[in-house]
């Protein structure tokens, strides 16, 4: 992989785009992300502790900006030693490496559903379910289909929203620069192609990260596929047994595995100091955790508050993690641009082990906490309800032949009230994109009054 081609700012399914001399790509593309409502509904998105009261816990929307500063921080540094040392980008290129990173950090979380991953799971498990059954409009969904909804994946409705829903509607969504596309797409396989890829998606023993999850969803492969060509990211082919191609996934773009790292830094050390805020972990397990991720002298500070030594401890720790991915994309960096590399900056740096004793701490003593599984299991019964309050609407469509104007007395008023987005359904793939486009965009208070109003009858 090559940076001329990496780095392209043309816009997708805007040919007649021409970036202005004082205003990069970038910028507009963090505007466009900045300002659509998905990003804003963010504020209202579980990070980790759902309907907390505690406004020092965060939330999605503050979690994509910190990881976004983060990101900036990350590509300025790489974006600094490939100029400086390796003579691979020019000055102005590494501003480019910068805000591609930080764009793509801003939008990382865009296509989470409410209740974080448990509504993930929430969603997953309703459509395991009804494809079970295989009633109405379930039976019409074919087997490949249907994987992507049994394992409903938030980068690929983010991938979905940015490309498709939100502003250009299926004529290209934000429009926004290829290169902050393929900087945004950590997983750049479909659904069934990553369960298909096999011993080809494992890399010197290692199963390559890339595949860990999906990225996009079927209908959005050829967007990513043209995405794919132009930054010139390595295609690998996945055949039958037979000899047949039948479908492909792609190596990183170098640049996901800063926005990566940029996410793994902030969400692993920010909470931390959120679980000591709620109480969740005592102040020596967390300042001895954040401690470990940096070489700097630590003090008493006898002067500050518990929680002022937390978040200082914080700040040092986000700065001894960015030096580290640094130094691991540096150590591994012909590996990256040949798209060999399997494993997270995090993981293959200095702090693999430091990290991974904070992930340890996260499982035993921060997601089990007694009140985050109560809202979990609450979040969980809320998404269910939605779900079976509104299957009804969409057999009733697909039975007056998607013709929305058809639909009953009772489901369009559904539609107008919740402003469902069935005006263009014409099958049931869509459909059920349509369900869980209006779903998985709400926040965590919103599902709560759709459920108390379709769960009634």
């Amino acid at each position: 992989m090559q940076w001329n081609t990496l780095l392209r700012t043309e816009r997708l399914n805007d040919p007649d785009y021409r970036q202005e001399k004082h205003r990069p790509a970038y910028m507009q593309d963090m505007d466009r992300i900045l300002f659509s409502p998905p990003f804003r509904r963010l504020a209202n998105k579980t990070q980790v502790h759902p309907l907390y009261d505690n406004d020092h816990v965060h939330h999605r929307l503050i979690h994509s900006l910190e990881a976004a500063t983060v990101g900036h921080s990350l590509g300025t540094e790489v974006g600094s030693w490939l100029a400086d040392d390796l003579k691979a980008l020019t000055a102005d290129e590494v501003k480019v490496v910068a805000g591609l990173v930080q764009t793509a950090c801003m939008a990382h979380d865009i296509g989470n559903p409410p209740f974080g991953h448990s509504g993930e799971e929430a969603i997953g498990s309703w459509f395991k379910e009804k494809f079970a059954a295989g009633h109405d409009i379930m039976g019409e969904i074919t087997p490949a289909q249907r994987i992507e909804f049994n394992a409903f994946e938030g980068n690929a409705q983010g991938f979905r929203i940015l490309t498709r829903t939100e502003m250009y509607r299926n004529r290209g969504g934000m429009r926004l620069a290829l290169g902050s596309l393929g900087a945004f797409t950590k997983y750049p396989v479909s659904a069934p192609v990553r369960l298909e890829a096999g011993v080809g998606g494992v890399v010197d023993g290692t199963p390559y990260i890339g595949l860990k999850k999906y990225g996009f969803f079927e209908n959005d492969v050829p967007t990513f596929a043209h995405v794919a060509t132009a930054l010139g990211l390595r295609r690998t082919d996945v055949l039958d047994a037979s000899g047949r191609v039948v479908g492909s996934w792609w190596r990183r773009h170098p640049l996901a595995f800063l926005m990566e790292a940029a996410d793994d830094i902030c969400y692993n050390i920010m909470d931390l100091e959120d679980a000591y805020l709620s109480e969740d972990i005592s102040f020596e397990v967390a300042t001895t955790l954040l401690g470990a991720l940096t070489t700097r002298s630590r003090r008493d500070y006898p002067e500050r508050s518990r929680a002022d030594i937390v978040s200082i401890y914080r700040a040092k720790a986000i700065s001894g993690a960015i030096a580290a991915c640094v130094e691991a994309f540096r150590e591994n960096y012909d590996a990256i641009m040949e798209g060999d590399f399997p494993r997270s900056l995090v993981e293959a740096s200095r702090l693999g082990a430091e990290f991974q004793a904070i992930r340890q701490v996260a499982r035993t003593e921060i997601f089990n906490a007694a009140r985050k599984t109560e809202l979990e299991v609450y979040g969980r019964n809320v998404v269910y309800r939605i779900l079976d309050g509104l299957l009804p609407l969409l057999n009733e469509l697909r039975a007056v032949e998607w013709d929305s104007t058809r639909l009953s007395a009772y489901h369009a008023q559904v539609v107008r009230a919740l402003r469902l987005p069935v005006a263009h359904v014409t099958n049931a793939y869509d459909a059920l994109h349509a369900l869980t486009d209006f779903v998985s965009g709400m926040t965590d208070r919103y599902a709560v009054k759709v459920a108390d109003i379709v769960g009634r009858r």
